[in-house]
């Protein structure tokens, strides 16, 4: 690999730390201030109107329901991490393999899966993966929706992970497989105990990235009735009598509870970026 080409290798991998730059607190403080005036302005009308109960008691009545509902974003989340994780880590070796017939299947399968619009992946997974599955003996075992979607949100990340680690070993020096060979290492050898220690650090940034883009992209699945925390919103809502006051903050508590869980793990991105940069 020529210097130019490492370069641009590695700004490219550098490249894919964004998201979690742009998380700051003054975001969140701004929510709370939308989430208390909306709250206020709901109050008012609603006081106007002699509404009962009031849109903080209400919210506080449902908080627990949604409160669970977040808990199964949360679960969605860690799943597809995971199954993204473990499928992309593979799907990433096979793309830097030496084997063409290896390389250039898992490189289309990489870049079909990067540029593949969520809400298309979770339509073709709910509409390709039946509804139950049929075991010996003639019995049936139902298939969960959510598992459904913990599989379709899998597999954008899956694809995005994969490229993480490729990246990631093509932003190691050449020096270092030079070395290895001098040192009578195989590939796969240099691989396992020279190269890929390596990319551990380098790659844990953008992967805790495409986590938090992972989560908060889970509400999507209340598209499919699954009871997640905006679905269970939204079912609060009406149960409410569906007041037009409460659309709003409702939305804005949701965003915060959201902001809340993400702006540790962005915070935690930007030390480790700036710890683990690949220039250093």
């Amino acid at each position: 690999m020529t210097k130019r080409a490492f370069r641009l290798e590695t700004e490219q991998f550098s490249q894919e730390r964004f998201f979690c730059r742009f998380v700051d607190w003054r975001v969140g403080a701004g929510l709370l201030v939308a989430f208390a005036l909306s709250m206020a302005m709901a109050s008012a009308q609603g006081a106007a109107q002699q509404a009962a109960p009031s849109p903080l008691a209400t919210l506080v009545i449902w908080m627990p329901f949604i409160l669970k509902g977040f808990a199964l974003n949360l679960v969605i989340s860690f799943l597809a991490m995971a199954i993204a994780t473990v499928l992309g880590i593979g799907l990433g070796l096979m793309q830097i393999s030496l084997i063409w017939l290896v390389r250039a299947p898992s490189r289309f399968v990489t870049h079909l899966l990067r540029n593949s619009p969520w809400l298309v992946i979770l339509f073709v997974i709910m509409l390709l993966l039946p509804v139950d599955i049929r075991l010996p003996g003639n019995q049936r075992v139902m298939f969960p929706d959510w598992i459904k979607v913990t599989i379709a949100f899998a597999l954008p990340v899956m694809g995005n992970i994969s490229e993480i680690l490729r990246g990631a070993v093509n932003s190691i020096p050449t020096g270092q497989w030079e070395s290895a060979e001098g040192l009578a290492f195989t590939r796969s050898q240099a691989l396992r105990w020279i190269i890929l220690p390596q990319c551990i650090r380098r790659a844990i940034p953008p992967w805790m990235n495409w986590y938090a883009l992972l989560t908060l992209s889970t509400p999507m699945a209340s598209i499919f009735s699954i009871h997640e925390a905006v679905s269970n919103a939204q079912a609060g809502m009406e149960a409410a009598g569906a007041r037009p006051g409460l659309l709003i903050p409702f939305y804005l508590f949701l965003l915060c509870l959201f902001f809340i869980y993400i702006y540790p793990i962005a915070v935690w991105t930007r030390k480790l970026e700036r710890k683990y940069a690949v220039g250093s």
